[in-house]
């Protein structure tokens, strides 16, 4: 949201921020989800840069198809431990997920 819009609604009477605000996380839980969604869709991006269907990483990891799909929707049931691994099953270097996580955290600061 535009500055001039966020003003607009403060001088109306209006709460304005974002879905953490709402949801009142603290810092530790909003970059524990900034990390997730970033290593979430350095998944799918580099799934899609080799060029392999969601079922074919499926296969490649020992899971299905369906449970892709959740890892790249970033699903509470995926743990962070799980992105990593597919990551590096699909040549991510260590620095290459370090890039991702800052990549995610300086596009939420923005």
């Amino acid at each position: 949201m535009d500055k001039k819009k966020a003003q607009r609604l403060k001088a109306a009477g209006w709460a304005v921020g974002d879905a953490g605000d709402f949801l009142e996380l603290t810092d530790e839980e909003r970059a524990f989800i900034e990390t997730k969604l970033a290593l979430a869709m350095a998944v799918r991006d580099r799934r899609k840069r080799r060029r392999l269907s969601q079922t074919q990483l499926a296969r490649r990891i020992g899971s299905s198809q369906s449970r892709v799909a959740k890892m790249e929707a970033a699903d509470p049931s995926v743990s962070i431990d799980l992105l990593v691994r597919t990551l590096l099953n699909l040549g991510a270097t260590q620095a290459d997920i370090a890039k991702a996580i800052r990549k995610g955290v300086s596009r939420s600061a923005a």
